[in-house]
């Protein structure tokens, strides 16, 4: 599957301040964000596009790799000068995705057949997958971002539109946690064996594809729905929230009334 979507490649902290935002099916509305002042955890530009290792250095990083790798999935050198290994990726997925509804778990006969049971039934539903998930991958040098997200989907029988979905890498650097978007051209085995067997330097994490404009085509008229739900609920809260706390702030203002009344003028 082809993306023509540019995608962005700048470095992001998460440390940022989400108590004023809430996400719907128009990626996320934030309260005036422009107008903050800059932070330390503003975007930074991306690194300097690395020249491609010779089969020599691939050797040796390979066997670095594997003597530091603990846990027997090391990567595997073929002869054509590509390799196989193994990544994991987080899922930080906020909103509900669209699976098939009324269809049996995926049994071993249909990965390796490669059946695809979502193409069985019409029928879907929404729901959300847990935060934090973790999936582990089997691919090679040549896999890219764009099939690493569908290959995702569909180990979880996800029939949204991948165009909805961005990987991001997760490092640490100066003292905070920063992503950066990655491209659906790069290639995930290949940063992991440059980064090494520590997930702690370098990890995988799948997100929404938050671009700032909305493909409405992409949605069906269920999630278009299930939308309004959500930002109706949200809504809600949000009304709640700020009840609460005016109430509390009446609640003080009266009993600091009553205690001045009953002081001696």
């Amino acid at each position: 599957m082809t993306v023509d979507r540019s995608m962005s490649s700048g470095y992001c902290s998460l440390e940022e301040d989400l108590e004023d935002c809430f996400f719907t099916a128009k990626t996320t509305f934030f309260r005036n964000v422009q107008s903050k002042r800059p932070s330390k955890n503003a975007c930074r530009p991306a690194e300097e596009p690395r020249s491609p290792p010779t089969l020599q250095e691939i050797k040796q990083k390979i066997a670095s790799y594997n003597s530091l790798e603990k846990n027997c999935l090391g990567m595997k050198l073929s002869e054509d000068g590509t390799y196989t290994g193994f990544i994991k990726v987080h899922l930080k997925l906020r909103r509900p995705v669209t699976v098939p509804a009324g269809i049996r778990p995926q049994s071993i006969y249909d990965a390796i057949k490669d059946v695809n049971l979502a193409a069985t039934t019409d029928k879907r539903t929404s729901f959300y997958l847990p935060l934090d998930a973790i999936k582990q991958l089997h691919i090679s040098s040549t896999t890219t971002v764009s099939e690493v997200i569908q290959g995702l989907l569909k180990k979880f029988m996800v029939v949204d539109n991948p165009q909805k979905f961005a990987l991001f890498k997760r490092i640490h650097k100066d003292g905070q946690v920063l992503f950066q978007k990655l491209s659906v051209t790069d290639c995930p085995l290949y940063l992991r064996l440059l980064a090494g067997p520590n997930t702690d330097v370098l990890s995988f994490v799948l997100k929404e594809n938050e671009t700032g404009e909305v493909e409405w085509d992409a949605f069906s008229i269920p999630e278009l729905q299930n939308f309004l739900t959500i930002l109706e609920k949200e809504e809600q809260d949000k009304i709640q929230q700020v009840q609460k706390k005016y109430n509390k702030f009446r609640q003080k203002l009266e009993e600091a009334l009553r205690e001045s009344q009953g002081k001696p003028g």
